[in-house]
């Protein structure tokens, strides 16, 4: 029997890509951050020092926490207006997931609005509350038509 080429290999089922390791411990971060309100510096030796973070694309996670948190006050005021009520009576996970998703689709032009909502969505579904990728959905699909209107008209 002849052995598939590793390209053609179907992945182990737990494989997660480097962004995919990224974006979770920045949502850990900023989960982090909305409960004790530490500092980025801390927050992001904490989690250089986890076991997880061999396996994160180390620029990617380090451009997506420092963003997001050195840009919360711009990201609330641009996801407030999709949202239903005050983004503090949200838990704090899709809090933090809609600012870390937000900031991807504002600054993260290089990637596509569909991946950025997909990964918000598995995000959602498995640290967050039951339904909560369903609400994380419909806010994200509002703003990547205002702020990825090009893109999304160039797929029709």
């Amino acid at each position: 029997m002849t052995e598939k080429p590793a390209a053609m290999q179907k992945k182990p089922a737990k494989y997660k890509s480097k962004r995919r390791v990224s974006r979770e411990l920045v949502l850990q971060g900023l989960y982090q951050w909305c409960l004790t309100n530490d500092t980025k510096n801390n927050i992001e030796k904490q989690l250089r020092e986890t076991e997880k973070f061999c396996r994160a694309d180390e620029d990617f996670f380090f451009q997506l926490l420092s963003g997001v948190l050195d840009n919360v006050d711009q990201l609330e005021q641009t996801i407030q207006p999709y949202l239903d009520r005050p983004l503090k009576e949200l838990s704090p996970i899709e809090y933090s997931i809609l600012l870390l998703s937000t900031y991807e689709l504002i600054y993260f032009l290089d990637v596509p609005y569909r991946a950025i909502i997909n990964e918000a969505i598995e995000l959602a579904r498995v640290y967050g509350g039951s339904d909560g990728y369903k609400f994380v959905n419909g806010v994200l699909d509002k703003l990547a038509n205002k702020h990825r209107g090009i893109e999304i008209a160039s797929q029709i």
